[in-house]
């Protein structure tokens, strides 16, 4: 202890290797702070499954009190870049599962591909880090506002460039606490938030730091705080009915999924059934049964046309429709991850004809197309085929839908569809909304991650669909084949949920949204433009020299 409380030791440890050893942990924890991860539940704000807005908070504190220590502009990066590889490589290890359990590469090969990708991504803040450390000398407010805004640019352009994954992004820690800004800023604002106000624990002046600490404490460590607000602001929708759903679960596993002795036999009989038996259902009259993504694992073609034609007469004779997960196309033409939307005739409209060359018939009245693809599941990058080689799945390359796509048109309300990963990008998504008339009142999710076997990454995508529903201010369901099948309101709320891995249907009565909130105003037309310029102005504005004139007064 004697020897700790030398300053040069003090200094030492902060130059050395100590602060690579403390921003590693921060940033397990930043990872931990976005689902969870342990069964057990240890405080009302540590629950499995949930985010820990306190936990995200204090691993960016701890971040910036060692960025602002560091001796060098390479030193902060180095930091920053150790920091986010923890962080990236924590949040998204379940890949590991789907490259090694189900892809049959070798462990060791395959989780030096997680880690590669978690340290690649991590550039990113490592540029934001040794630019910020030009900020060192300047006033804390300066200090403050530039960490914010150079670290959202970091989430940005992860984000975006590559074809972008996000996945992890800092906002979802804050859900429950910083939610109520998701519909006027989206997930990147509430991260540029709680980005500042971690700053502000870190470097801000001591009248700064106890201000920071007592707002930290109101939004942080208050159970509910964040759903508290958003109750109480105005909401920029109006309800549009109501429309009952009915969401299949299947809980087949991924070694089993493609196997035609077990998985295909199993995925044709009970989902057939399923829809079957919702189309006669009278309790679901006038709503909507959704499948998962590729709940057919086979493409229609490959399918005997009895099949189709049952499903056919049992959508023609009820009062129910239908979005059912299956892959389209052929080598010709090109393959599609896609969902195709039945319903039945209005009433007095003859009957739809038989199937014959086209395995729906005149019953397949919508389709949706995958537009955002994941790279090396559903295309794979130039010069990367060696590395899909070595996997035992099959992978190909499967062309992109349009951007954006129109909803599926059912008892009055316009329901948009979107598949696996695609609803975590917000601004894509937010591509439907540019015509507030057209604009989607129902958003569906068809998702299969079963890919990464029972983990934390089921409890992430549920947070992610969470978001979404708060930033579009619409109601959004998730079919899923393992979990997690969900319904959500507008705000964000989860009403209704399956136990994951478990086969069932869930029956939920959800409430269509139309207006716009601001987030979907602004975004459809712009993008994240404009959130990206608001960073690069502050910046601008705070460029160092000019912050020492002015705020360090």
């Amino acid at each position: 202890m004697k020897a700790w409380a030398r300053p040069a030791a003090r200094a030492a440890w902060v130059q050395g290797g100590g602060p690579l050893a403390l921003v590693a942990l921060a940033g397990w924890g930043h990872a931990a702070a976005l689902a969870w991860p342990w069964p057990w539940t240890l405080a009302p704000w540590l629950r499995p499954g949930q985010p820990v807005a306190w936990l995200h908070g204090l691993s960016l504190a701890l971040l910036v009190w060692a960025l602002a220590r560091a001796p060098s502009a390479t030193a902060a990066a180095a930091r920053a870049a150790v920091y986010a590889t923890a962080w990236l490589a924590g949040t998204f290890w379940w890949l590991f599962v789907s490259m090694h359990t189900y892809g049959g590469l070798a462990a060791p090969l395959a989780a030096a591909a997680v880690l590669a990708l978690a340290a690649f991504l991590a550039l990113d803040y490592a540029v934001a880090a040794g630019l910020w450390w030009r900020w060192r000398a300047a006033a804390p407010v300066a200090r403050v506002l530039a960490f914010a805004a150079l670290w959202t640019l970091a989430e940005l352009a992860r984000g975006v460039l590559w074809t972008g994954f996000p996945w992890g992004a800092g906002g979802y820690a804050q859900i429950d606490a910083l939610g109520w800004l998701a519909p006027w800023v989206g997930v990147y604002g509430m991260g540029a938030v709680a980005a500042a106000l971690a700053a502000a624990l870190a470097v801000g002046g001591q009248r700064g730091r106890v201000a920071a600490a007592g707002l930290a404490l109101a939004v942080w460590a208050v159970p509910g705080s964040g759903a508290w607000l958003a109750e109480r602001l105005p909401d920029p929708t109006q309800p549009a009915g109501t429309l009952p759903v009915r969401l299949l679960q299947g809980a087949i596993a991924q070694d089993l999924k493609f196997d035609p002795e077990a998985g295909v036999p199993l995925a044709l009989g009970w989902y057939g059934q399923a829809l079957v038996r919702a189309s006669a259902d009278p309790a679901l009259a006038g709503g909507l049964v959704v499948a998962p993504e590729t709940a057919i694992p086979l493409l229609p073609q490959d399918i005997d046309a009895d099949y189709w034609r049952a499903l056919a007469q049992a959508v023609r004779a009820g009062r129910v429709a239908v979005l059912l997960g299956v892959p389209l196309g052929s080598f010709e033409r090109g393959y599609t991850n896609s969902v195709v939307g039945w319903r039945p005739p209005p009433s007095g409209e003859a009957a739809p004809s038989e199937p014959d060359a086209d395995p729906f018939g005149a019953l397949s009245v919508y389709r949706y197309d995958k537009q955002h693809l994941v790279p090396f599941g559903e295309f794979i990058p130039p010069g990367f085929r060696w590395f899909t080689d070595l996997m035992h799945i099959p992978l190909g390359d499967f062309a992109r839908g349009a951007l954006p796509q129109p909803p599926f048109e059912w008892a009055g309300q316009r329901i948009a569809p979107h598949v696996c990963y695609e609803d975590l990008f917000g601004e894509e998504l937010a591509a439907g909304f540019r015509d507030a008339d057209r604009a989607p009142t129902v958003l569906v999710n068809v998702s299969n991650v079963a890919w990464f076997g029972d983990t934390v990454a089921i409890d992430q995508h549920r947070h992610i669909s969470r978001l979404r529903a708060l930033e579009l201010g619409r109601p959004l369901v998730r079919a899923t084949n393992t979990g997690a099948t969900a319904a959500i309101d507008h705000r964000g709320r989860v009403v209704a949920e399956l136990p994951r891995w478990q086969r069932g249907a869930l029956d939920a009565t959800v409430q269509p949204r139309t207006g716009m909130t601001p987030y979907a105003a602004w975004v459809s037309r712009w993008g994240l433009w404009p959130l990206a310029g608001v960073c690069l102005a502050l910046l601008v504005w705070l460029r160092p020299r000019r912050s020492h004139r002015r705020l360090a007064r």
